[in-house]
């Protein structure tokens, strides 16, 4: 008898009529033997609606308040998601994340789970119960209501499974499973069986967007295999798990790529210590982010300094490579905010030689210049202009042939 839990997404408990499929789903699951704990969403759209009403009222309401009327969402979906299951003869009990005593730091709207007190959770599987818990939320030392943030939900069903060492977590969304890429602009591109913790991290962390990646770390952090399944229609998904002993990967697994990327270069300081340090602290200072840093050194002494940045945060990290050129004597500062960050991701390339020149032949060969290169032992990212995004990634797709089954090496 295994112990499953099953997350669902708000776009899975959009409406009543949706709320009633996946009570079916669960029945069914329960009906093969295993014990179940169901973490569910807010329906579609009503965060973003409680959240609204609270800025008709105040633009900036206290993010403790915030806080408790952005559980009420999940707190609707349990009761009613219980009510469905209880109609169909499938004892059943509603439990919000305080209730379960899933422990948070206290920064609210973006809290993390700090622990979880699973008893009260094992005391109703042993009844033979199914458990319905609130995602997103839980409560800090003090009891106040807090909320785990973006893809809090996903989080949560990934530490309650954790929790109670349930055999799987399976996580239901609008896609079936994880592609090699973005079906969208590669429409050949094939469902993946099976993908390692390590590379699911790498390939959300560039721009996937199938799983959050705090759900990808705690997974592999609590070794909690993760599975990506549709809510709409049946099939088996993309397993989550671990690299197995003696198992072969594919060179290449998948292709990632982030559209809202900016790239900024202070041309012309002088190349001595601390002129990186000095360029990197005030854009740090300014609370952004940087990604890919490339330094060039010329002839005459001094240093060209590239970096990439989220593309919202552009304009303010421009300002602030303007004002700290002019404090280094800097040449100039240009910037372009139309570039993308296009990644192969696979820990087949740990063993493998040739990937990147394979890959730089690909992109050549359509006549796409590569203008930045970061590499890791499972990716290599390359900066290109947005214009040729799809073009590079068909491009890439057809070179490694991750339209067809992955050949191990």
């Amino acid at each position: 008898m295994a112990l499953i839990v099953q997350k669902y997404g708000g776009t899975s408990v959009g409406s009543v009529k949706r709320i009633e499929a996946v009570a079916d789903k669960v029945k069914e699951w329960r009906d093969r033997g295993n014990r179940m704990v169901v973490v569910v969403s807010a329906m579609s759209g009503e965060t973003n609606r409680i959240v609204a009403l609270a800025k008709e009222i105040d633009p900036n309401p206290t993010p403790r308040e915030l806080d408790v009327a952005m559980a009420t969402g999940e707190q609707v979906t349990i009761a009613l998601l219980t009510i469905a299951l209880e109609k169909r003869g499938v004892p059943a009990r509603s439990y919000t994340g305080p209730q379960v005593q899933i422990l948070t730091d206290s920064s609210h709207n973006k809290a993390r789970i700090l622990d979880i007190d699973a008893q009260r959770v094992r005391d109703d599987l042993d009844k033979d119960h199914v458990i319905v818990v609130a995602g997103f939320q839980g409560t800090d030392e003090h009891g106040n209501i807090t909320t785990l943030g973006r893809g809090g939900s996903d989080t949560s069903a990934v530490a309650i499974a954790a929790a109670i060492d349930a055999d799987e977590c399976q996580i239901y969304t609008d896609v079936d499973g994880v592609y090699t890429t973005d079906p969208r602009v590669v429409p050949n591109a094939r469902r993946m069986d099976r993908i390692t913790f390590e590379e699911m991290l790498e390939m959300s962390s560039l721009g996937s967007k199938v799983l959050q990646i705090r759900a990808v770390e705690f997974a592999g952090k609590y070794n909690v295999p993760l599975r990506v399944l549709s809510s709409f229609e049946e099939g088996p998904g993309t397993l989550i798990t671990f690299e197995e002993e003696g198992m072969e990967q594919p060179v290449i697994s998948g292709i990632a790529f982030q559209r809202d990327e900016a790239k900024l270069t202070v041309r012309g300081v002088p190349d001595e210590p601390g002129v990186a340090c000095k360029i990197l602290v005030a854009i740090s200072d300014q609370n952004i982010e940087v990604d890919m840093i490339v330094q060039n050194i010329a002839n005459d002494g001094t240093t060209d300094f590239t970096f990439t940045v989220h593309r919202n945060d552009y304009q303010q990290a421009m300002a602030a490579l303007e004002k700290i050129g002019k404090e280094l004597g800097a040449r100039e500062t240009i910037g372009d905010s139309e570039i993308v960050k296009v990644s192969l991701v696979g820990v087949g390339m740990r063993s493998h030689a040739g990937i990147a020149s394979q890959m730089f032949k690909a992109l050549a060969k359509e006549g796409v210049n590569i203008q930045m290169i970061s590499t890791s032992e499972i990716k290599i990212s390359v900066i290109i202009d947005e214009k040729y995004l799809e073009l590079a990634v068909r491009a890439l797709h057809d070179s490694f042939e991750l339209d067809a089954e992955p050949e191990v090496h």
